[in-house]
């Protein structure tokens, strides 16, 4: 056997080391680059990183401040359409002088031309002093006192007016300070009248957190909200036809256990991969527009990287595809077959083989939290995204975009008991200021009423 010595150049050597290591070195830092690039751009949490905390909101694309509002040309409209007579609240007739104004000669009687107008009452503060009886019987000496109508015992200001503030403020975002000018009723009053209110409609919870619990398909979702000055969470717990919100300084998972219990749950709680929701006592189905970000942000990443962007290409139809399969015109069993060939393409692409380390961490995702991923494929009810709870999170967001939070925790209880109660009564009315006036009315001639059943018995 002959033995051959391959001689090395020593030098040689340690210079493609010192290249290699440059060259990977190189590579870290312009990923360091791009992602304090990102950062700086979309803030700290990426593409999820909330309205509030972006640095910098970017100017919409050039093509969408081009495009022209209002009608397309050649689109030839419908036109203001006659109100019936029986869909009006009122009907005013117009007259005219009988004698020509002009030269004092009778007029002809040429009938009538209706208009429709749409008006509204200024809002006005009425102050009303109520005379109330008192009797007593003779025989049997029984004393009774006439109530007001209108307000709840103990309370300065009527239902109607405890109804419109809470209404414009907890759902339409309307300040406290506007309502102050608006009204001429002191700041002060108004929380006062508001936390009175949320004491009395406050028994009503425990009974819609029961019904949440019992949904067959149920959202969750959290954002950033200030008490008192000091960091903390507002927690959204919906259902289509539920909206329970709850205030903590934390975002630990006893606040999710608070509002499920430890009790096994029916349905299917739609989130995202937050861990304070895997304890939870019932099925989870992954968000998959979380998931399609998370990929997204890999390619951003890793721009350059051709195996990424094969990957992400594959990848993200699949996911958007997922998201919008329910939506689809299709028997039941047409979507069960569509679903279940989006779930196998799925996982062949997160099953194939990956060297880059960025995907490889993305695929065990799906391999471990499988059974997390795929309830939407057996139920055309289940959604595979938690856009409910984005939307019901949206009017809250605004609000922390004018008040910066709460002032108090008495405040947020305030508005953690209001908002539920408005929230829900939004999904389940037509009108839900209405609906909570005529049952403050109830509340105020019979204060032993059952809240919930008045609030919500008849869509329950």
């Amino acid at each position: 056997m002959v033995h051959s010595d391959r001689q090395y150049c020593r030098a040689c050597l340690e210079k493609q080391r010192e290249i290699d290591q440059l060259r990977s070195e190189n590579v870290q830092l312009k990923a360091k680059l791009r992602y304090q690039e990102r950062t700086a751009k979309e803030g700290p949490f990426g593409s999820s990183t909330p309205s509030s905390k972006i640095p910098i909101k970017a100017n919409s694309l050039e093509e969408r401040q081009a495009r022209r509002g209002g009608g397309k040309l050649g689109h030839r409209g419908h036109g203001r359409k006659t109100l019936p007579q029986d869909e009006a609240d009122r009907i005013e007739r117009v007259v005219l002088h009988e004698s020509c104004p002009h030269c004092g000669t009778p007029r002809e009687d040429r009938g009538l031309r209706r208009r429709t107008v749409i008006d509204c009452q200024p809002v006005k503060v009425e102050k009303v002093l109520f005379e109330l009886e008192k009797k007593k019987c003779p025989h049997c000496g029984q004393r009774e006192e006439a109530r007001a109508p209108g307000v709840l015992p103990k309370f300065l200001y009527g239902n109607q007016l405890l109804t419109h503030v809470a209404v414009q403020h907890y759902q339409y975002g309307q300040t406290l300070g506007q309502l102050e000018k608006q009204m001429g009723v002191p700041y002060s009053s108004l929380l006062k009248a508001l936390q009175g209110l949320a004491t009395i409609l406050e028994p009503a919870i425990p009974a819609l957190v029961d019904h949440y619990r019992q949904a067959p398909v149920k959202h969750a979702d959290e954002t950033g909200w200030r008490t008192d000055g000091k960091n903390g969470y507002a927690w959204l717990f919906a259902t289509p036809l539920i909206s329970i919100f709850r205030f903590r300084n934390s975002r630990a998972a006893a606040v999710a256990q608070e509002v499920l219990g430890s009790k096994r749950l029916p349905g299917v709680l739609v989130v995202d991969r937050y861990n304070a929701y895997n304890k939870s006592p019932c099925k989870l189905q992954y968000c998959f527009a979380h998931l399609l970000r998370n990929l997204k942000d890999i390619l951003k990443e890793f721009p350059d990287n051709v195996e990424i962007q094969g990957f992400v290409e594959s990848l993200a139809p699949l996911l958007a595809s997922a998201m919008q399969a329910r939506k689809l015109p299709g028997s039941t069993r047409q979507f069960l077959a569509q679903a279940a060939r989006i779930q196998k393409q799925i996982k062949t692409v997160i099953l194939s083989q990956a060297r880059h380390p960025a995907i490889q961490a993305y695929q065990s995702i799906f391999r471990e939290k499988t059974h997390r991923l795929f309830h939407w494929t057996k139920d055309r009810a289940i959604p595979a995204e938690n856009n409910l709870a984005e939307r019901d999170l949206r009017p809250l967001v605004i609000a922390r975009k004018i008040s910066f939070g709460s002032q108090s925790q008495t405040g947020a209880k305030t508005r953690e008991t209001l908002m539920t109660i408005l929230h829900t009564l939004k999904k389940q009315q037509a009108n839900p200021g209405l609906h909570l006036k005529k049952v403050l009315d109830q509340l105020a001639m019979n204060p032993d009423h059952d809240v919930y059943e008045l609030l919500f018995g008849n869509s329950s």
